[in-house]
């Protein structure tokens, strides 16, 4: 792996956690992703399943985390079970984790090779009651591949149908929301990496350079700086591209005049940041321009100061919706017989502001966590309000990443990455 791992003690800190929130006499099991495939013989690049590395720190394939903290047998309550490994393996793929190593890395004693799992699971299911299975339950997912966890509930239940079975996917999102500080600081260094990415693309975007090569500068700084790469598929949009929310061709000149939306950030450590930048290609803003962007600036630091302690998340949508009505009504888009005459389920300010301001970031980008409930400190969030105003072929969106402090108040881990019009002028044209 390239970048450096966190304390054990972590790990150890996360698994008490999710274990005081079990009903007495449970066990819970949590598996690693499948390697995916391409295409002939090709593999995607694994992704470790999160929930498995927030609970071990273990970033590597065919791992079973098995966690039963009334157990009468003390040395079952943690397993930790791994593909073992042999001279055949080490010259094709590389090294993997020893017994010894795992220990290091996720504080579990009991480290077991994966082929012990059903002998152990069969004892520790004779001695338990409950059982927890995990699945993907973001609001948003849509699982068309069958995974390992959804073929080893269908396998649990099959051998085991009279235990009571629950999800462990609400207590993860739960804890998951509210991030320690260990994982706070890996969030920092994926927000100090975009810096470096952004700071990089300032001095070597003009007109003509392509969005690809922009897309290359970016992925160059992130690996050079111990990332994996991208958090997500990159936007690089210039022009009327902008206003096309997921767009990813990445494929056009960039012209003289145009405006050039960024949304990309970096990985590290499993990870992710979440940035998005509107500069000019050519230097510098047109009053037109820098009037819009002055006023998602705007909408971007007022949203950061609501997103406190205690607010409701969709609460907080709908008085970002009236601050951005209002800079929309300043720019003339719409007026107030557009506001008069709205359809409530889809305010006027829509049609230049559709998407949501924010939302939890973490070990994964659209990370778990309530979208309901009050907000808590140590939860993560994007601020991300833009205009996309498709007559004029102009969109602009600004995106930092927060933290809710103890106190009234946030801690932005993108403060150092340049946001204000003339900072970015001054570095384009220094």
């Amino acid at each position: 792996m390239k970048y450096q791992p966190l304390s054990s003690s972590l790990y150890i800190k996360n698994r008490e956690k999710f274990c005081y929130k079990l009903a007495e006499s449970s066990v819970a099991i949590f598996n690693s992703n499948d390697i995916m495939p391409t295409n002939a013989d090709g593999t995607m690049r694994f992704r470790q399943n999160n929930d498995l590395f927030y609970l071990t720190g273990i970033d590597q394939e065919e791992t079973i985390l098995l966690v039963a903290p009334d157990c009468p047998n003390p040395t079952m309550r943690e397993v930790l079970f791994l593909r073992e490994t042999n001279e055949h393996i080490a010259i094709w793929e590389g090294h993997k984790y020893t017994k010894e190593e795992a220990e290091a890395t996720s504080g579990i004693k009991n480290i077991q090779w994966l082929s012990n799992f059903d002998q152990v699971f069969n004892t520790v299911m004779a001695l338990s009651c409950n059982v927890y299975l995990n699945t993907n339950e973001h609001l948003r997912a849509g699982v068309v591949v069958e995974t390992q966890d959804a073929r080893f509930i269908k396998e649990c239940k099959e051998k085991f149908p009279l235990h009571n079975y629950h999800r462990s996917a609400p207590i993860m999102h739960e804890l998951r929301g509210v991030k320690e500080k260990e994982e706070i600081d890996q969030l920092q260094i994926a927000c100090d990496i975009t810096e470096k990415g952004f700071r990089r693309i300032l001095s070597f975007v003009k007109p003509g350079v392509t969005e690809y090569e922009i897309e290359a500068e970016y992925l160059h700084e992130f690996v050079r700086n111990r990332s994996n790469g991208f958090a997500y598929q990159p936007i690089i949009a210039s022009g009327a591209s902008a206003c096309v929310l997921h767009y990813i061709e990445n494929h056009k000149e960039c012209l003289a005049g145009e405006l050039l939306l960024m949304d990309v950030g970096a990985e590290y450590g499993n990870y992710n940041a979440d940035m998005t930048r509107t500069i000019p290609v050519s230097g510098r803003f047109t009053e037109r321009q820098r009037a819009v962007y002055d006023a998602v600036l705007r909408v971007q630091k007022e949203a950061a100061n609501i997103l406190r302690i205690g607010t409701n998340i969709q609460d907080y949508h709908k008085e970002v919706g009236l601050i951005m009505q209002s800079e929309l009504v300043g720019l003339g888009l719409i007026d107030q017989t557009d506001i008069k005459n709205q359809d409530p389920a889809w305010p006027a300010y829509k049609k230049y502001f559709m998407h949501g301001t924010s939302h939890h970031l973490g070990l994964d980008v659209h990370d778990v966590g309530t979208m309901h409930g009050p907000i808590k400190p140590g939860m993560v969030f994007t601020v991300e309000p833009g205009i996309y105003i498709q007559e004029e072929g102009l969109g602009v969106r600004l995106e930092n990443n927060i933290v809710i402090k103890e106190e009234k108040g946030y801690f932005d881990l993108m403060r150092n990455i340049p946001i204000e019009a003339e900072e970015i002028e001054d570095l384009m044209n220094s």
